[in-house]
C-alpha cells in the first residue's frame, strides 16, 4: 500500500494500474531522461526508444490481445502519458496520439476487416498519425480545403494538412478530407491512409518552440488512390469521428501537462533544498515555501480533473465538459508552474544546463492543440447553458 500513498490522487487506482505506472515510470527514468537533452537538440525522437515502446506494450493500450494490445483501461492510457510527460512531453505526446486518437478512433469506428489489418500493426510496430488540421482549418476544424473524389470502388484525395504530431515516424495516418463539398462538414470523410501509397509524402517538418523532439509535419496528397474498404466510419461522417475523437484526446494533453508540471516541479523541489542563499537553503524561506504549496496544490487539482475525465470515459458516461475542464486547467497549470520553477532556479533556470526551461518550452503547446483554451472555454460554455 506504500506506492498509493505517494498522493491522495492515487487513492483512486487498482493494483494493476499502479503496477502499470511505475514500470513505466522506471523505464522512463532510465531509458528516456538520459536522451532528454539530445533529442531536443537533434529534433527527433530516438529510433530505438520508440522499439522500446512497442515492447512495452504502451502502444496499444486499449487495444485488444488478439492483435497483440494490452487490453487495458483509457485511464491506463492517460497515467502512461502522463508518467511519460514527467521525463519527457515530447516522448509523451508520439505515445499519447497512438492511444487517445488513432486506436481510439479505429477501436470506435473501424470495420471488423479493418481491425484486423491495422490494429496489429498499431500495437506492434507501427506509428500512427491523425490529419485533421490544414493551413486553413486550426480552431475552425472543418474547413478543410483537401478533397476525396470517389473513382471506381476508390477514392482519390487530394490537398495538403499541416501540423501533424508523428508525421516524421508514422506508417498509418487517419486523414480527413471534404467527399461532398456542396454538404459543408457533413461531407468530411475520414480515410485510413498508408505511408507508401502513391501520391503520398511526408513534406516540411516544423522547426517549434518546444516539444521539439516530437515530430510535427506537413502532409501532401497528390492524387492519393485509397480503396473504398478503407473508409474509417461512413462517408460524410467524417465530422463525427473527428469530434468523438478528440474530445477523448484532451484528457490525453491534460495528463500530459499535468505530468509535465510535476516533472518540473519535482526537479524545483530537489533544487531548492540543495541551493543555499544567505547562508540557508532556498526552501527555508516562507516566501519559496508557500510558492511549493500552491504549486503542489494546482498539480494535484489538475491532476484530479484529467483522472476523473478519464474515469466517466470508460464508464461510458458523459465526459465533454469535463475533458474540456480537465485540458483547460492543466495545461495553464503546467505553464504556471514551469515558469515559476525557473524563477526559483534563478540564473540557472534560464539556460539549458538545467531541465526546466525545457519543460517551459513544452508547456506552451498545451493550450494550443487539441483545442485552443477558448475553444475549450466555448466548449464549456455551452454545455453549461444546454444544461
Amino acid at each position: 500500500m506504500a506506492a498509493l500513498a505517494e498522493h491522495p490522487a492515487l487513492t483512486v487506482l487498482t493494483e494493476e494500474e499502479v503496477m502499470f505506472r511505475d514500470t513505466v515510470r522506471e523505464f522512463a527514468e532510465s531509458e528516456i531522461a538520459p536522451r532528454v537533452a539530445r533529442m531536443d537538440a537533434a529534433h527527433e525522437i530516438d529510433s530505438e526508444l520508440i522499439s522500446m515502446f512497442f515492447e512495452l506494450g504502451i502502444m496499444g493500450i486499449e487495444i485488444p490481445e488478439q492483435y497483440g494490445g494490452a487490453e487495458s483501461s483509457f485511464f491506463t492510457a492517460a497515467l502512461v502519458v502522463e508518467e511519460l510527460s514527467r521525463v519527457d512531453p515530447s516522448v509523451a505526446v508520439l505515445v499519447d496520439v497512438q492511444n487517445t486518437l488513432v486506436a481510439n478512433a479505429l477501436l470506435r469506428w473501424a470495420t471488423p476487416d479493418q481491425n484486423s489489418r491495422y490494429l496489429r500493426r498499431l500495437a506492434e510496430g507501427t506509428v500512427g498519425a491523425y490529419a485533421l488540421s490544414e493551413a486553413g482549418s486550426g480552431s475552425d476544424a472543418f474547413a478543410l480545403a483537401a478533397r476525396a473524389v470517389r473513382d471506381g470502388s476508390d477514392w482519390v484525395l487530394n490537398g495538403n494538412k499541416m501540423w501533424i504530431t508523428n508525421g516524421g515516424e508514422a506508417g498509418l495516418f487517419i486523414v480527413f478530407a471534404n467527399a461532398a463539398p456542396e454538404r459543408g462538414y457533413k461531407g468530411i470523410t475520414a480515410f485510413l491512409v498508408e505511408r507508401e501509397m502513391p501520391g503520398f509524402a511526408v513534406g516540411k517538418r516544423e522547426d517549434k518552440l518546444g516539444i521539439r523532439a516530437s515530430s510535427t509535419t506537413e502532409l501532401i496528397l497528390n492524387d492519393v488512390r485509397v480503396p473504398g474498404d478503407n473508409v474509417l466510419g461512413e462517408v460524410g461522417r467524417g465530422y463525427k469521428v473527428a469530434i468523438e475523437t478528440l474530445n477523448e484526446g484532451r484528457i490525453g494533453i491534460g495528463a500530459q501537462m499535468v505530468g509535465l508540471a510535476q516533472g518540473a516541479f519535482d526537479h524545483t523541489l530537489r533544487y531548492v533544498q540543495e541551493r543555499e542563499q544567505f547562508d540557508h537553503p532556498v526552501a527555508s524561506f516562507q516566501g519559496v515555501q508557500f510558492q511549493l504549496a500552491e504549486m503542489a496544490a494546482k498539480i494535484e487539482a489538475a491532476r484530479l480533473m484529467v483522472y476523473n475525465a478519464a474515469r466517466l470515459k470508460d464508464q461510458g458516461a458523459r465526459f465533454l465538459r469535463e475533458a474540456a475542464m480537465a485540458k483547460l486547467f492543466a495545461s495553464r497549470t503546467a505553464q504556471e508552474v514551469s515558469s515559476l520553477c525557473i524563477d526559483l532556479h534563478g540564473g540557472y533556470g534560464f539556460t539549458r544546463e538545467y531541465p526546466v526551461e525545457k519543460y517551459y518550452r513544452d508547456s506552451k503547446i498545451g493550450t494550443i492543440y487539441e483545442g485552443t483554451d477558448n475553444m475549450q472555454l466555448q466548449t464549456i460554455a455551452k454545455d453549461l447553458l444546454r444544461g
